[in-house]
């Protein structure tokens, strides 16, 4: 009986150090939430998606392709989104407390994989849309109107690019919490 309860006293302290080996192997990796790497993601999130914005906002012709308003109204989303949890980061990485609470995580990883959806979309939309403007020899499309166009929808790809990335990280933090 004896041996009973100190075999199961190693077992829970083998246990105990399992599991604060594999919190300190998550809290370790990079571009998690609450980490400087997954504010830097969420900072260039904001840049790239109000560049994509501005680009796009600048020809006042871009009302006339629904590619256009798509990937701006996804703009317009991707913007307060990316500014918020810049923001949570930001305040976890000064308070050196990381959110990992299991029902903030889900949200957060199913708002990042919707919007990074949405996002590749939009991206591709108004890239195949610029290259039918520019086959058509500038008949639709000015060519500096086009080329901003064009700058947005990179801008879009880039912000598509980093929010996949922070939607794959959710996503591997989320069974850990």
């Amino acid at each position: 009986m004896c041996l009973d309860a100190e075999f199961s006293g190693g077992m829970r302290a083998v246990q105990s150090a399992e599991n604060f080996q594999n919190k300190m192997a998550m809290e370790g990796v990079p571009g998690l939430l609450g980490t400087s790497v997954g504010f830097s993601l969420r900072i260039g999130q904001t840049l790239f998606s109000s560049a994509s914005l501005l680009f796009m906002s600048l020809g006042v012709e871009f009302y006339s392709y629904s590619a256009f308003c798509y990937l701006v109204t996804t703009m317009g989303l991707v913007i307060p989104w990316s500014c918020t949890l810049a923001v949570l980061d930001g305040y976890s990485v000064v308070v050196k407390c990381p959110v990992r609470h299991s029902g903030i995580l889900f949200i957060i990883a199913a708002g990042d994989w919707v919007l990074s959806v949405l996002t590749l979309a939009a991206a591709c939309s108004t890239a195949s849309v610029v290259d039918l403007l520019f086959q058509t020899s500038g008949s639709f499309c000015t060519p500096k109107c086009c080329s901003r166009y064009q700058l947005s929808a990179a801008m879009a790809f880039l912000t598509w690019f980093l929010s996949l990335a922070s939607a794959l990280l959710n996503l591997w933090l989320l069974p850990s919490s």
